[in-house]
């Protein structure tokens, strides 16, 4: 457990599944009710977070009251948009808050815990990726220090739609 300005970061486990699948299907319905297309309720679900739990990390974010407030998967490699990379880097996957209880800030405390934890295992990058049709978002991570370094314009989800991200990464210090 780590505590972070008040959130206090804990890895998630098998029984944290459900909860997941809550944040995610809730910031999912926020960014509809905001204009933003980029995720849809319902398409992960529990066996797609036991999936990154075997395979990366997957970190939530709780309030000084115990509320959660949001989490974030974390992996150690992105091949599909990236493609083959050296161990650089750590990428963050999924930034999720929970409009209703996280404190202002929450989004950013996320994304400096992820970098954190990138720094701790000896990577340099911290790297993302947003969908080129997101022009917030975009603006959101490259006012958290982010760096456009590229653009994968024929990414395909699971349901066979295509389209683009940008990928962005920062430099993290040791």
């Amino acid at each position: 457990m780590i505590i972070d300005d008040g959130i206090v970061f804990r890895q998630a486990g098998e029984d944290d599944t459900a909860l997941l699948v809550r944040l995610y299907d809730g910031a999912a319905a926020w960014m509809r009710a905001n204009g933003i297309r980029q995720w849809k309720a319902g398409e992960k679900d529990a066996a797609h977070f036991r999936r990154i739990m075997r395979e990366g990390e997957v970190w939530i974010a709780r309030d000084a009251d115990g509320a959660v407030c949001g989490a974030y998967e974390l992996w150690w490699s992105d091949e599909e948009a990236w493609g083959v990379q050296p161990p650089v880097a750590g990428y963050v996957h999924r930034l999720m808050v929970d409009r209703s209880t996280a404190p202002p800030g929450t989004g950013r405390r996320l994304l400096e815990h992820a970098e954190s934890r990138i720094a701790r295992t000896g990577r340099e990058l911290a790297r993302l990726d947003c969908q080129s049709t997101n022009p917030r978002l975009l603006a959101y991570y490259q006012g958290a220090g982010y760096r456009v370094v590229g653009e994968f314009p024929s990414k395909q989800a699971k349901d066979g739609r295509v389209y683009g991200v940008i990928l962005l990464e920062q430099r993290l210090l040791p």
